[in-house]
């Protein structure tokens, strides 16, 4: 693999999927990959493919979500000649080519129910017709299909094949979100700080900054990995010192001092938004509660008077849930690691010691 597709990560509950895909990769059965955008479902399909007895033969990759339903089923399963307007020519579909190898089906819950259809009829009998051709073809193809959408409740609803689900789902390999993988914000930040310090011909790595590092694991990362390999990269090309370690994280890059939304960035959790400070890093306040008002002879203080407010609404939020610091990250939209990094920086994790958890 180059490094585009390398895994980056030590938490339990990524390594745990990685090894989950690493035993089913052997056996020739359909395998469904659940998670959300960014968190790497095509990197599993990738690595079910090339740990497999396929992985001499094609990896061939469909985006399902990519392409207008009337040519979804042109696309998978090929056509003839004339078989409707602006087939000029025959022309073979994915399950053609990927015969002998796998077949990568990207955003699945977006298949009509025709082409679900004959998706589940090309499973279970290994043939495929093409558009406009009374022929089957056969085909060796091992399917991995991935998602982000639910599909049970969509087969409970009707709007995706009860059957087809049955049959794409012998294991089902679920990715964990950023937020959820303890420790692997750090790991990655480094990775992707260092290839790109070296893109850009720095002699050395600075790393980040404590206070920048703490923003990294404070974010809730709604875009996962890919998120986060944009934000590292754009902080660190945007950083004009390469001897002293990034002290300037931008987690939106559309915020704009001229636009309307300026004060909130997309992807904030729950009730709390992410506003930048003085210095382009970013503070915490909620969506109900504007920030102070400053006097003209207090224009300095701005990130102090950010950072005390945020401290506030902290200590306000922990004593209404009588300082039970998971009660309080679920009110506030934080996860619990991010609730202690936001008490410790503020120097609210001595008085919890006192209380009860």
């Amino acid at each position: 693999m180059d490094r585009d597709v390398q895994f980056i990560g030590q938490s339990v509950a990524f390594l745990d999927a990685v090894e989950r895909a690493s035993r089913a990769a052997g056996i020739g059965r359909p395998v469904l990959v659940i998670g959300e955008r960014g968190t790497g479902k095509e990197l599993i399909a990738q690595r079910l493919h090339h740990l497999s007895s396929r992985w001499g033969e094609p990896l061939v990759t469909l985006n399902c979500a990519a392409l207008p339903e009337t040519l979804i089923e042109a696309e998978l399963f090929g056509h003839e000649a004339g078989a409707f307007t602006g087939a000029t020519r025959a022309r073979a579909g994915r399950f053609e080519e990927a015969d002998g190898g796998t077949l990568f089906l990207d955003e699945l819950g977006n298949l009509s129910m025709a082409a679900q259809e004959r998706l589940l009829r090309a499973i279970e009998y290994g043939e495929v017709t093409r558009i406009g051709s009374s022929r089957p073809v056969l085909v060796d193809v091992r399917i991995v299909a991935a998602t982000n959408a639910d599909l049970p409740r969509m087969a409970q609803a009707g709007t995706f094949r009860s059957d087809l689900l049955d049959r794409l789902s012998f294991e089902v390999i679920t990715l964990p979100p950023l937020r959820a993988r303890e420790g692997d914000v750090f790991e990655l930040a480094d990775y992707y700080g260092r290839r790109m310090a070296a893109e850009l011909a720095w002699e050395g790595w600075p790393g980040f900054t404590s206070e920048a590092l703490g923003e990294l694991e404070a974010y809730g990362w709604p875009g996962n990995v890919r998120e986060l390999r944009n934000v590292v990269e754009r902080a660190v090309y945007r950083w004009e010192l390469p001897a002293e370690p990034i002290a300037v994280v931008v987690f939106d890059p559309f915020l704009s001092p001229w636009g309307e939304g300026r004060d909130q960035a997309p992807g904030a959790a729950g009730g709390l938004v992410r506003e930048p400070s003085s210095e382009g890093g970013l503070a915490c306040t909620t969506a109900q509660d504007p920030a102070p008002r400053l006097g003209p002879g207090h224009a300095g203080d701005l990130r102090a008077a950010v950072e005390a407010y945020e401290r506030d609404l902290l200590r306000a939020a922990l004593e209404a849930n009588r300082w039970n610091q998971r009660r309080t990250a679920g009110a506030v939209g934080l996860s619990y690691d991010q609730l202690r990094h936001c008490m410790k920086r503020h120097g609210l994790a001595l008085e919890a010691g006192r209380m009860p958890d």
